[in-house]
């Protein structure tokens, strides 16, 4: 009880302002209730974050089952998008990257990983793997995070009119496809693949 209150009010108003006297009011109890069960607001805000997390966990495991036997694109399209949802519904690239409390925002960053971006990688992998992806999964895997946490965090859905989830969409298919190609080829067309250089010869190198 007291961590679902603690998650309505960390959310709704933010970890920063929200008191343990507001908790207490919320809950109708005294602080000292509140403390037996947690020592201080951190160690209940980690609780919180524990149970958001295991519920964005059985989202992606979902979406992965769902998606099983779906074409590769598709299959990265719907992890992205569920976990695009999920990390922005518990506010985790705020909690990661804004100001405060650096355990805290370590804490964040080890989940996510752990959670989200351990199975990106293993997908990508899988990709890599089946001859799907000719670019290193762990280029891919970089792209992709960078893409995913910013998009989370911009303007860009308002600005473009455009959901999350289209963009999301779009990200998936310009970092597995490519910016550049025919109009009107979509990501279930056949596509080329991409040029990966080679690693430079310094003595064979043309001079500037």
């Amino acid at each position: 009880m007291i961590v679902e209150a603690a998650g309505r009010l960390f959310f709704g108003s933010g970890f920063a302002r929200v008191s343990m006297d507001d908790l207490a009011r919320e809950l109708g109890m005294s602080k000292k209730t509140i403390y037996r069960h947690f020592p201080d607001k951190r160690s209940l805000l980690a609780a919180m974050l524990d149970r958001q997390f295991a519920a964005v966990e059985r989202t992606l495991v979902a979406a992965t089952e769902d998606a099983a036997g779906q074409p590769f694109a598709v299959r990265v399209q719907r992890f992205l998008i569920a976990a695009g949802s999920e990390l922005g519904r518990i506010g985790a690239p705020q909690l990661a990257t804004g100001r405060g409390d650096a355990m805290l925002r370590q804490y964040v960053e080890q989940r996510v990983d752990a959670v989200v971006y351990q199975r990106l990688d293993e997908l990508f992998r899988e990709g890599h793997q089946q001859g799907l992806l000719p670019a290193p999964p762990e280029l891919l895997s970089e792209i992709t995070r960078g893409a995913l946490e910013r998009l989370l965090m911009s303007e860009l859905p308002r600005d473009l009119d455009w959901t999350a989830a289209d963009l999301l969409r779009a990200t998936v298919d310009t970092v597995l496809y490519g910016a550049i190609r025919p109009t009107g080829r979509g990501i279930d067309d056949e596509h080329p693949r991409a040029v990966i250089p080679t690693a430079r010869d310094d003595d064979q190198e043309a001079g500037p």
